[in-house]
């Protein structure tokens, strides 16, 4: 069975009504990134930050995955299929993908400020009672924060989302600028050989070798052509 692995940013998740944070009208714009996704902004101004993370936790339940999330997760009938994505929402794995590397943390999730990555201090939220409140533990004592990657910090999960692509026979990434490092650098793992497929409807900086099929489509109808050139029935 071939390997596909799928990196997605913020464009996957645009369709389904999330705010993005760099286009226009984006959640930047409402919100200083120093301010809301800095460990220096949470340490002057906690409360501002869990009620950030807080607003977006509670509106999660109401959006729901696109055509292209739904799309993602057949491919696994045919293919072996690792999701590396960008976007801190549940929407892949409500859509039925069954491996996902979240590089940025996870929104639903809640870990303690003393040890963000240790995996014995991370819990789940509920969507009946998302919120973190100041004065809420981790089992280690500290106050507990989002777990979230946020900018500064480092991504533990980036070796293990370099070693899936350093196994893919097919490289796809769908809705993101190839901005954002480290998760920008992942193509540089991809065999020489592997093609690579881009979808996003606007012009993406390519600054790798390897040979790639721009399809110029958001997600879900980017995702429908994939399906195409792939040959898969949907």
């Amino acid at each position: 069975m071939k390997k596909i692995v799928i990196l997605t940013g913020a464009g996957m998740s645009a369709e389904s009504g999330i705010s993005t944070f760099r286009d226009s009208g984006g959640l930047w714009e409402q919100h200083r990134v120093e301010d809301v996704a800095t460990i220096d902004g949470y340490e002057r101004n906690p409360r501002l930050v869990l009620d950030f993370y807080n607003e977006r936790r509670r509106q999660l339940p109401a959006v729901e995955p696109c055509r292209g999330h739904y799309l993602v997760a057949e491919l696994e009938r045919t293919f072996d299929v690792t999701v590396v994505t960008q976007n801190v929402d549940n929407l892949h794995e409500r859509a039925g993908s069954s491996h996902v590397i979240h590089l940025h943390g996870e929104l639903m999730k809640a870990t303690s400020t003393l040890s963000p990555n240790d995996p014995s201090q991370i819990i789940e939220l509920s969507p009946d009672n998302p919120d973190i409140h100041i004065g809420d533990r981790a089992a280690d004592g500290s106050q507990l924060r989002p777990f979230i990657v946020w900018f500064g910090e480092a991504v533990p999960e980036i070796e293990r989302a370099a070693e899936e692509v350093a196994q893919a026979d097919i490289f796809v990434i769908i809705g993101t600028s190839l901005n954002v490092y480290p998760a920008a650098g992942l193509i540089q793992f991809a065999p020489p050989e592997t093609p690579v497929y881009l979808i996003d409807p606007k012009d993406v900086p390519w600054q790798s070798t390897h040979r790639f099929h721009h399809i110029k489509k958001g997600a879900s109808e980017g995702m429908e052509e994939l399906m195409r050139i792939l040959k898969i029935e949907n």
